[in-house]
C-alpha cells in the first residue's frame, strides 16, 4: 500500500485518482486546506496530520505501507514571509516526525513534491538541476531543508527518495470531477477563469517592463495530470529498485508570459478579460522556466499537456463548479 499525505489538496488528490489505477492507496491528511471531496473513493482515506505520531502510528501498525508520497506541505510564499513558524513547524518539524515513522516501521521509499523555489531567482533560460540553489522566501527554504534531510537520511539510514521540483501545476482531471479549488485563490489561471466566470470584477497584472518579448513575467505551467504521472514513474522507479536517490525537475521547458496566459483563457471560453496594469511585485523574476530533460533522459517522463489544454480542462472544471 502506498501513503499519500495531502491527498486531499490540489496535486495530491490527482495524483491519487491516478495511483488508485495501479496501487492501494491510503490517504492522510488534516483538510486544513484540502477537500475531502476531491479524495477519490477506491482509496482509504484518513483525517489526520503528519506531524501527529499518533495518527502516524495507527496507519503504520495497520498497513503495510511500502512507500510515502508527500504533499502535505503549506505552499503560499507570501503567508511564509509573514509566518515563518508556520511553514517550518509544518514542512520541516512535521515532516521529520513522518520520516522518523517510516524508519520506525522499516519503510524506506519516499516521494517529495518539492519546489523550484528552491533555485530562487536563477538567470538562466533553463534551470537545470545543478543549478545552485538559493531560496529567496521561508517556503522555498524549508522545501530545501528537507531535500537536505533526505539527502543525509539516504546516507545514513539507507532511505530511498526522489524529489520532484516543478513551479505552476495547472488544469484540471479530465473528468472534470476534480480540479484547483484554494481559498485563497493565488494561482492566475484559476484567477483569469473565475474572473472570466464573473467571479471578480478584473485581472491585476504585476509589471509590464521585464525584459521579456510582451513586458510580462514568464512562467512554467504543467498540467495536473502531467505531474500526477512523474510522481508515479519515480515511485516506480523507487519501487523497482532502478533509482536509490534523485532530484527531478517538471517543466514544460518554454514557459508562457502572463499576456499570453490571459489571451489563451480568452481564446478558449470566448470570453474578454478586463485588466489592471499594475506595479511589479517585489521578488519576481522576469523568467523561470525549468528543463526536463534529466527525467526525460532517466525515466522517460515528458509533458503532454499544452497550454490551451491546460486551460481548456481548467475552464471545464470552474464551469461545472462555478455555484
Amino acid at each position: 500500500m502506498i501513503l499519500v499525505v495531502g491527498g486531499a489538496g490540489y496535486i495530491g488528490s490527482h495524483l491519487v485518482k491516478e495511483l488508485v489505477e495501479k496501487k492501494q492507496v491510503i490517504v492522510l491528511d488534516n483538510l486544513s486546506t484540502g477537500h475531502r471531496y476531491l479524495v477519490d473513493e477506491r482509496a482509504v482515506f484518513i483525517q489526520g496530520d503528519l506531524g501527529n505520531r499518533a495518527d502516524l502510528d495507527a496507519i503504520f501498525e495497520k498497513y503495510p505501507i511500502k512507500a510515502v508520497m508527500h504533499f502535505a506541505a503549506n505552499s503560499l510564499v507570501g503567508e511564509s514571509v509573514v509566518d515563518p513558524l508556520k511553514y517550518y513547524q509544518n514542512n520541516v518539524a512535521a515532516t521529520l516526525t513522518l520520516l522518523e515513522t517510516m524508519l520506525k516501521y522499516n519503510v524506506k521509499n519516499f516521494i517529495f513534491s518539492s519546489t523550484a523555489a528552491t533555485y530562487g531567482i536563477p538567470n538562466v533560460e533553463l534551470i537545470t538541476e545543478d543549478y545552485s540553489t538559493n531560496p529567496i522566501n521561508p517556503y522555498g527554504r524549508s522545501k530545501l531543508m528537507v531535500e537536505q534531510i533526505l539527502a543525509d537520511f539516504a546516507s545514513a539510514y539507507g532511505l530511498n527518495y526522489v524529489a520532484l521540483r516543478y513551479f505552476n501545476a495547472a488544469g484540471a482531471h479530465e473528468s472534470a470531477e476534480i480540479g484547483e479549488d484554494h481559498n485563497p485563490e493565488t494561482h492566475l489561471i484559476p484567477i483569469v477563469l473565475q474572473h472570466l466566470l464573473g467571479q471578480r470584477d478584473k485581472i491585476s497584472v504585476f509589471g509590464t517592463d521585464y525584459d521579456t518579448p510582451d513586458g510580462t513575467c514568464i512562467r512554467d505551467y504543467i498540467h495536473v495530470t502531467d505531474l500526477a504521472r512523474a510522481h508515479i514513474l519515480a515511485l516506480e522507479a523507487l519501487l523497482d529498485g532502478k533509482k536509490k536517490t534523485a532530484i527531478y525537475n517538471l517543466g514544460n521547458g518554454l514557459g508562457y508570459s502572463v499576456k499570453e496566459v490571459i489571451e489563451t483563457c480568452e481564446k478558449v471560453t470566448g470570453r474578454k478579460a478586463v485588466i489592471e496594469y499594475t506595479d511589479r511585485r517585489p521578488g519576481d523574476p522576469a523568467r523561470l522556466v525549468a528543463s526536463s530533460q534529466k527525467i526525460y533522459e532517466e525515466l522517460g517522463w515528458k509533458a503532454e499537456y499544452s497550454l490551451e489544454e491546460i486551460i481548456a480542462s481548467a475552464w471545464k472544471w470552474h464551469s461545472r463548479n462555478a455555484k
